[in-house]
């Protein structure tokens, strides 16, 4: 029986193009790249690595799966990856499966563009550890050129954002925030002990690092990644508690077209 105390989505719906979009592609590539690792899995190891590295649990969500492993991408925005083993069945050499559902009440606010890559950056993260593998870029205290594009591009609507929004923010977020003399300082942890700090200031305007005891187990790269979501999450914020404003056009592609659909807005792309 689903759970109907939660309503589930599933990327299609999100990204509500009416034909089956890219991401879907994309996650059915995920499970067809990835279900191998997790056939007679030992799953004490498995709920060890969701529960400690990722901040997760499994449960059963209710499609029948054998387990699902839950991960909060954002207060309220939760991804679930449901996996069920069925065997060769078909005759296709695929014995296994994920689907991927989405639930909480500000899910349908992130695209599934966003969702994917976070789906992606979580199998690889998995993957790894399952392997005991390093990571192979540990470069965590430089920017990418897509970062250092990213905070250009994003700083100014923190221009708008309120000294009275900071603990609205913190909750929406799931993060510590910090209005400073200067602007603002966000700091969110992201997979346990694995931090993201961002700081807008009105002179010096946006920038992130990170930190932790466990961040040398996250690529660089994807931990980057990861700080994009949460500032893209930043914005959205801003853009709902802001309405009126005459908000940059950065703030407007932030979100999923179903959510565009539903506000009447017009649906912008990256």
């Amino acid at each position: 029986m689903i759970d109907k105390k939660r309503k589930f989505w599933t990327v299609g719906q999100i990204d509500a193009t009416g034909v089956r979009g890219p991401h879907e592609k994309e996650l059915e590539d995920i499970s067809n790249a990835k279900c191998p690792l997790f056939i007679n899995i030992n799953m004490n190891v498995l709920q060890k690595i969701v529960k400690e590295s990722l901040g997760g649990k499994i449960e059963n969500i209710g499609f029948d799966e054998d387990w699902t492993i839950t991960i909060e991408f954002f207060p309220e925005v939760n991804i679930h990856m449901a996996y069920s083993y069925f065997g060769d069945e078909f005759g296709d050499g695929i014995e296994a499966e994920f689907k991927f559902y989405f639930s909480g009440e500000h899910v349908t606010l992130v695209p599934g563009e966003d969702s994917a890559t976070y789906i992606d950056i979580v199998m690889d993260f998995i993957e790894r550890l399952l392997k005991n593998k390093e990571p192979f870029e540990k470069d965590y205290d430089k920017k990418t050129e897509l970062m250092e594009k990213v905070l250009i591009q994003r700083e100014k609507p923190f221009e708008v954002l309120k000294e009275g929004e900071g603990n609205k923010l913190a909750e929406f977020l799931g993060a510590k925030v910090w209005k400073t003399s200067e602007g603002w300082r966000i700091k969110k942890e992201f997979f346990p002990k694995m931090f993201a700090e961002i700081t807008w200031n009105k002179e010096k305007g946006l920038n992130i690092s990170f930190s932790g005891d466990n961040l040398n187990n996250m690529s660089s790269y994807h931990a980057e990644f990861l700080g994009i979501f949460i500032i893209n999450h930043l914005l959205r914020f801003i853009t709902i508690h802001n309405e009126n404003e005459d908000l940059p056009d950065i703030c407007y592609i932030m979100f999923s077209r179903m959510f565009t659909k539903a506000k009447g807005w017009e649906h912008r792309r990256r």
